[in-house]
């Protein structure tokens, strides 16, 4: 897909030089991904005390099962 964008130049050298980039398009592509991740990164720490558990789960019984496998 081709896109024009109007980004600030100065700023794409600078993550050009900073990420040893050869190319803006991969400066941009890395830029996107960590975007990305980073969302995803927030959305999960939302999770966080969102989730019910079993009252009686053992997570420690768990692992046991797991060792002697």
């Amino acid at each position: 897909m081709v896109t024009n964008l109007a980004i600030d130049d100065q700023l794409v050298e600078d993550a050009r030089l900073i990420g040893f980039h050869r190319t803006q398009k991969a400066v941009v592509t890395e830029a996107l991904i960590e975007y990305i991740q980073r969302r995803k990164q927030v959305e999960i720490i939302h999770l966080f005390g969102a989730i019910e558990y079993e009252p009686d789960y053992n997570y420690k019984e768990q692992r046991k099962v797991k060792e002697r496998c």
